[in-house]
């Protein structure tokens, strides 16, 4: 009995140790057993900043970069500016707007298209006098209207100047809306003005005269300024400016509404506005004006909300310019108006400057 105890305490001594020996050897296997690596998370890999490719190729009457050289000859395109003509269309694709009065106490523009404008309509078309035949052709443009007066059309006929008249030489060029009532109605296309001018023989070289451009413009000699009326001479046409400092540009409004482009909704707006003096003359009953563009005087240049005081001067053959103290100012790239207020009773009682805070 004895043996047997001894034995069988051996054998559960010995199960024992084998369970132990398992165990510790499974433990160790257990413990050996690799653990998987985290797997790292991808890596993005940055892509470059495309920089914008500039062509060094500039814009001639905006300064701005355009992708190949811009060396369309101008067309200088009279816009009507009745209240039954607004709003506009194409103004927003013009590089220069040239506003100045007509008969009756309203504005008409001279819209130069040269860098931009393709089949966009513009328009309303309207006649020319001789002091727009005299702006527009500063810049060597062709000359775009419908009808003027017999002084304008003595002018164009005898000095033979470049011109597309809807009534005389350039009706298939032009079209009439149904949307609005004549003469109001009257639209072309650049892209309709440069066929007829192909069709009429015309050169295309361009030969304007151009301004100076510079980020600074002439800013450095001003005064702050982001918000000014213009006063030309009915009291019902009221033109304002607001500047906006997201785009850099003074934004146009008439009688307290957004100065929109009638097929686009964009607000009229320039980097540039000169608002320039002249002396005006009644000629006759009908109210037509004699503009004098050539002897200069005083002006005032808006830019980058600053407002710097000069003089404008126009020599033969030239464009209107801005100089502080007999030097030319530079412009800020982009687009510039140019607004003709008449001298009487005095310059600056067309201009009124808001109130800076």
């Amino acid at each position: 009995m004895k043996l047997f105890s001894w034995n069988k305490a051996i054998s559960a001594a010995s199960i024992c140790l084998l369970t132990v020996s398992l165990v510790a050897c499974q433990n160790k296997e257990v413990a050996q057993i690799p653990q998987p690596e985290p797997t790292p998370a991808p890596v993005q890999e940055e892509k470059p900043v495309e920089e914008p490719v500039h062509s060094g190729f500039t814009a001639p009457f905006t300064g701005l970069a355009v992708e190949k050289p811009s060396t369309q000859r101008p067309l200088a395109v009279m816009i009507n500016n009745a209240p039954a003509a607004r709003p506009q269309s194409g103004l927003s694709a013009a590089d220069i707007i040239i506003e100045v009065l007509a008969e009756g106490g309203i504005t008409r523009f001279i819209a130069i298209f040269q860098s931009e404008g393709g089949e966009e309509t513009v328009g309303p078309i309207r006649s020319i006098r001789p002091y727009l035949i005299e702006l527009g052709e500063s810049y060597d443009g062709v000359l775009i209207h419908a009808g003027g007066s017999p002084e304008a059309y003595s002018i164009l006929q005898k000095q033979q100047k470049h011109h597309m008249d809807e009534i005389s030489n350039g009706g298939p060029y032009f079209w009439r809306s149904k949307e609005r009532k004549a003469p109001h109605n009257l639209y072309t296309s650049v892209d309709k003005l440069r066929e007829g001018t192909d069709k009429k023989g015309y050169s295309h070289e361009f030969k304007s005269p151009v301004y100076k451009y510079d980020e600074a413009g002439a800013t450095s000699t001003g005064e702050s300024v982001k918000q000014f009326e213009l006063h030309y001479l009915l009291n019902s046409y009221k033109v304002a400016y607001d500047y906006d400092e997201v785009s850099g540009r003074y934004m146009r409004m008439v009688n307290g509404k957004p100065d929109q482009d009638k097929d686009n909704g964009s607000q009229l707006g320039a980097a540039n506005i000169i608002v320039a003096g002249a002396d005006h003359k009644v000629l006759d009953d009908v109210g037509r004006l004699s503009v004098n563009v050539d002897h200069g005087g005083e002006a005032m240049l808006f830019q980058k909300g600053n407002m710097i005081r000069g003089q404008w001067v126009r020599k033969e053959g030239d464009i209107i310019r801005f100089v502080k103290d007999g030097r030319e100012m530079n412009l800020v790239p982009g687009k510039t108006f140019i607004s003709i207020v008449p001298n009487h009773p005095q310059f600056a009682d067309h201009v009124k400057l808001a109130e800076q805070e």
